[in-house]
C-alpha cells in the first residue's frame, strides 16, 4: 500500500533521510526504530508531505505521492499521530475528534467513526466535553491516535506512541494499536521502545543516521544480536 524508493531528505545543507527504501504490505503492522536523530520522525513527514523529498519516489497504491501537500495526502488515505500528540488544548475531546474527519465528504459515517473510536478509547467517552489540554498524558494519546483515525485512513502513522506513558498505559496503547489493525488498517509505527514495538509489528526496519541498516521480519529482529544488544537492552 505504501512504498518508499531511495527518498532522500534534508533540513536546508542537513542531509536527514539518505535513500530510504521500505514496503507497508495491506494488512501490515511494520514499524521502524533506531536512536534519538535517526530519521525516523522524518520519514513519517517525508511521506505525510511536510517535508519534501529531494530524491526518489513515494507510492500510495499505484499513485506517486511525493510533491503532494499534506491535506492531499491525508485525503487519499494516510492519516498520523505525532510525536507529542499535538491535540488541540483548548478545544473539547468531541471537537479534537471531530477535526480528524475535516477532509472527508462522506459525513453520513462520520457519526458511525466516531462511536467506533470511542469504543476503542472508553475513557475518552467519559471525558467528550472536556478540553483536551486537562487531558492526562495517555488520555491525550488516546485523543491523537483517535483524531487520526477519524480520518478513517488505509494507512495510519504513528510517531512515538508510547512517549512518557506509564508502563500500564504503554501495553493498553499497543493492545489498541492490534485491535485497529484487525480493522483492517496498515499502521507504519516509530518507536523507541523497540522491544513493545517489535512485539507487535510483523515486519521491522532499523535506520541509523538517515539509512536502512537491517529490515527483516519483527521476530527474526527481537533475536538478532545487533538488534538486542543496540535497542533491547540484551
Amino acid at each position: 500500500m505504501l512504498k518508499l524508493e531511495a527518498v532522500h531528505a534534508a533540513y536546508g545543507n542537513i542531509r536527514a533521510l539518505r535513500g530510504i527504501s521500505l514496503l507497508v504490505e495491506r494488512g501490515e503492522i511494520v514499524t521502524m526504530i533506531g536512536a534519538n536523530g535517526a530519521g525516523k520522525t522524518t520519514t513519517l513527514k517525508t511521506i505525510l508531505g511536510v517535508l519534501r523529498p529531494r530524491q526518489g519516489r513515494i507510492f500510495f497504491g499505484e499513485e506517486r505521492i511525493d510533491g503532494l501537500p499534506p491535506d492531499q495526502v491525508v485525503r487519499r488515505g494516510i492519516a498520523s499521530s505525532p510525536e507529542g500528540r499535538r491535540i488541540f488544548p483548548r478545544m473539547t475531546v468531541l471537537e479534537n475528534l471531530e477535526l480528524g474527519a475535516f477532509a472527508r465528504t462522506d459525513t453520513a459515517n462520520v457519526q458511525r467513526d466516531t462511536e467506533w473510536v470511542l469504543a476503542l478509547f472508553p475513557r475518552l467517552r467519559e471525558r467528550l466535553g472536556q478540553k483536551g489540554g486537562t487531558l492526562s498524558g495517555g488520555e491525550q494519546q488516546m485523543l491523537a491516535i483517535g483524531r487520526a483515525l477519524m480520518a478513517r485512513p488505509r494507512v495510519l502513522l504513528l510517531d512515538e506512541p508510547s512517549m512518557g506513558l506509564s508502563p500500564i498505559l504503554v501495553e493498553t496503547i499497543f493492545s489498541i494499536i492490534r485491535d485497529i489493525n484487525r480493522e483492517g488498517t496498515a499502521i507504519l509505527v516509530v518507536e523507541q521502545n523497540a522491544r513493545m514495538a517489535l512485539s507487535v509489528a510483523h515486519r521491522g526496519y532499523v535506520i541509523q543516521t538517515g539509512q536502512i541498516v537491517l529490515e527483516g521480519a519483527a521476530r527474526d529482529l527481537m533475536i538478532n544480536e545487533e538488534v538486542r544488544k543496540a535497542y533491547l537492552g540484551t
